[in-house]
């Protein structure tokens, strides 16, 4: 059987843009998926997206889990889990365009992962009270 040669990129999402300090699986990796399916692409090697211990994707502390820092903020708004005043907090980081500053991008989104997450229980404990 002859072998189809195929040609991709190596880029892990953390390396993608954001306002955030950080890629994640918000708008800009959507963008990047059609870049590469416009210019006929077929491989997109993403590296581990598992959590990790000192910022290296190959110090992965699940096989399982997705990071975190991977879920798009802007997405959690589409689904209403955040609103646009959540982001108030975002003046007081300072993300660098050129780099991750991991401490900071990872305190950003935790405390903004939380309230989603204190949202959705929200969310849900309505449902179940509607019932």
């Amino acid at each position: 059987m002859k072998s189809k040669r195929l040609s991709g990129i190596l880029l892990h999402i953390t390396s993608l843009p954001g306002p955030y300090g950080i890629g994640d699986f918000g708008s800009e990796a959507y963008s990047f998926i059609k870049m590469l399916h416009e210019t006929d692409q077929k491989v997109w090697q993403i590296l581990p997206l598992t959590p990790t211990e000192n910022c290296s994707p190959y110090s992965g502390t699940s096989a399982f889990a997705g990071h975190p820092l991977l879920i798009s903020l802007d997405r959690l708004v589409d689904m209403q889990l955040l609103s646009r005043d959540d982001f108030h907090i975002l003046s007081s980081f300072n993300f660098d365009d050129h780099y991750v500053k991991f401490n900071q991008v990872t305190k950003f989104k935790t405390i903004m992962l939380k309230k989603a997450f204190k949202n959705f229980q929200e969310q849900l404990n309505r449902f179940h009270d509607s019932l």
